[in-house]
């Protein structure tokens, strides 16, 4: 994923640098090695490998030592990473201590580095997604405290509603993220679990000496023992995957309404500025939604790729081909897709500059049609819910028809006058009135955040 023949000219949009430095050549080789490593110390530490081979085999499990390039070579023909990369380790190794080569890898099968090899990797993407999930939520509930009181029009099918709150429409963003960080912690002793089990799953190369040999490396490695080895068995993998798809999804939703309130005929919101961001090749006066775009490529991207993990499932009998391979680059996309919305929705979220006065205005842009709602429900205790619907429905179609406000067709109309008072109109027809639970959707949501942290 770092060879210099590599596309890289999106990588720094589309996904944060710590997370490609995970995922990158030289972060899956040290994977396996760190896998290759703890087994001659846990082979060790049961008898089964001499105390004195495990120095140079772990001298020799450093990836700098070895040749991204011809590995990359060899794999088109041995099929995987790991089988010209455990031969390239016994030369290194052979070359310190000839005796200690024929320890390495021993009663190991490819499968077991490369799929340990990998679960480490997500050990550290995961915790790089957590920290960002966690700062992003810290940030957005600050922002929806602030703007728990900011009202905006609501918006369904894409036309104006009743009156929300900008607090309201961030806490539902937060309240999503918190929901994705529980489930998160829910799968983490599930996904962060040791591969081994040697040639056909049953480590029968081992003796008597394979369970032990298991438990010792699960500890070596600061891994759960699953009950059994994996190797066609990847729920584990495809359950985190799944997150982060749904993780992806809804930071697509929060660049998509910011993108959509950023529009020129909406003008409520908008992503920070920075020198260069945004502008257009042509037109001086653009301001585009850099960072939405990169939440919403994100979120369109990443299902695919998810898709692709699920199709990969039903791997033949005790060890896959094709499916499993089908894997490799595909889970590292979505980690690495996903680090970099998170990293563009936090900047979003932290330099989102509000123009209250603006939502102000978009509200009064159907002359009080969006509290029409507020007096039907109040004429209906009154005249009934078919007549009071009907008699709004009408004033509302008079207002259009002549463009006048909505409370000033409503005060000639005898059946409201008989019903309502002015300063009842005016209050009906206020929208800071008819906010509802705006504000304890905010603290709930912001409650549930704080108890979620640990």
């Amino acid at each position: 994923m770092t060879s210099p023949a590599d596309n890289r000219l999106f990588d720094a949009y589309f996904t944060a640098a710590p997370m490609r430095e995970v995922f990158s050549d030289q972060g899956r080789l040290q994977g396996m090695l760190d896998f290759e490593a703890a087994l001659a110390r846990a082979q060790a530490s049961v008898g089964l490998v001499p105390a004195s081979a495990v120095p140079a085999i772990e001298a020799a499990c450093k990836a700098e030592r070895y040749d991204v390039g011809a590995l990359a070579e060899a794999v088109c023909s041995a099929g995987n990473s790991a089988i010209p990369l455990v031969k390239a380790l016994g030369k290194v190794v052979a070359s310190g201590v000839a005796e200690a080569e024929r320890y390495v890898h021993l009663g190991a099968t490819s499968q077991d580095a490369m799929d340990t090899g990998l679960v480490l990797q997500l050990r550290a993407a995961l915790e790089l997604i957590e920290t960002d999930l966690a700062q992003l939520a810290e940030t957005l509930a600050g922002r929806a405290l602030q703007h728990a009181d900011t009202v905006m029009v609501g918006r369904t099918w894409l036309q104006h509603a009743t009156p929300v709150t900008l607090g309201m429409k961030l806490a539902g963003v937060l309240g999503a993220l918190t929901r994705h960080r529980e489930r998160l912690r829910e799968l983490r002793p599930r996904l962060l679990v040791l591969q081994f089990g040697g040639a056909s799953g049953s480590l029968a190369a081992l003796g008597s000496k394979a369970l032990p040999v298991a438990e010792a490396l699960a500890e070596q490695l600061r891994l759960g023992l699953p009950e059994q080895p994996w190797h066609s068995q990847r729920d584990r993998l495809v359950e985190f995957a799944a997150v982060l798809g749904l993780v992806a999804g809804s930071l697509g939703k929060f660049g998509r309404d910011v993108s959509l309130l950023m529009q020129t005929e909406a003008g409520e919101l908008f992503e920070p500025t920075a020198p260069g961001k945004g502008g257009s090749s042509t037109m001086p006066h653009k301001r585009n939604p850099v960072g939405a775009a990169a939440l919403i490529g994100a979120a369109t991207r990443v299902p695919g790729l998810v898709s692709t993990l699920f199709a990969a499932m039903p791997q033949e009998h005790e060890r896959s081909l094709g499916l499993w391979h089908a894997e490799w680059e595909t889970l590292p996309q979505i980690c690495c897709l996903v680090s970099g919305a998170l990293r563009h929705a936090q900047a979003i979220a932290e330099g989102l500059e509000v123009d209250a006065e603006r939502m102000r205005r978009n509200l009064d842009l159907t002359q009080g049609l969006v509290l029409a709602e507020a007096v039907s429900i109040v004429l209906a205790q009154r005249l009934g819910r078919d007549r009071a619907h009907h008699l709004l429905e009408q004033c509302c179609q008079r207002a259009v028809a002549e463009r006048r406000h909505l409370r000033e067709v409503l005060g000639e109309e005898p059946q409201v006058a008989e019903q309502l008072s002015g300063d009842e109109l005016d209050r009906l027809l206020d929208p800071a009135h008819y906010l509802g639970q705006a504000r304890v959707w905010v603290a709930r949501a912001v409650a549930e955040h704080q108890r979620s942290i640990v």
